[in-house]
């Protein structure tokens, strides 16, 4: 796949294509498509240049998040203030003292690897059923 090179030597593409076991939910291949419909699956780096803050904004980190507000109003009756500015230690920290805390409750089921895959596909798939075609839709309807 030929991709757009950006002016820092980066390949970029325009959009995103994953291949999905649908029995499991894992994913097999992550693609970029170009405006061409040319595809290339894409290596390490560029997948981790995709993820602008690592390890934060995951499935699971979603479900230690809710676990951690739940654990808030509980014991002080308010929820959890935006954490957008924790830092990493925080976010390590507060991973490293939760994750013990959801082992040892009805939570642990929902960070179970294929749990998370299966989460992922279901709600991938129903957002296709009920959002409106992207702009640059028109680009991957051209490659079908």
């Amino acid at each position: 796949m030929t991709m757009h090179v950006t002016d820092d030597g980066h390949h970029s593409a325009e959009l995103l294509t994953f291949t999905i076991d649908p029995r499991t939910g894992r994913i097999v291949k992550l693609e970029g498509l170009n405006a061409d419909g040319a595809r290339r699956e894409l290596t390490d780096d560029e997948k981790t240049r995709l993820i602008k803050q690592p390890r934060e904004r995951t499935v699971e980190r979603i479900v230690e998040r809710a676990f951690e507000a739940g654990i808030a109003c509980v014991l002080d009756g308010n929820g959890l203030e935006d954490d957008s500015s924790e830092s990493a230690d925080d976010v390590d920290l507060t991973h490293r003292l939760l994750v013990p805390l959801i082992e040892q409750s009805a939570a642990k089921k929902l960070m179970a690897r294929e749990v998370v895959d299966r989460t992922i596909l279901d709600t991938l798939i129903e957002h296709s059923l009920m959002s409106t075609p992207p702009a640059g839709a028109e680009i991957a309807a051209d490659v079908r």
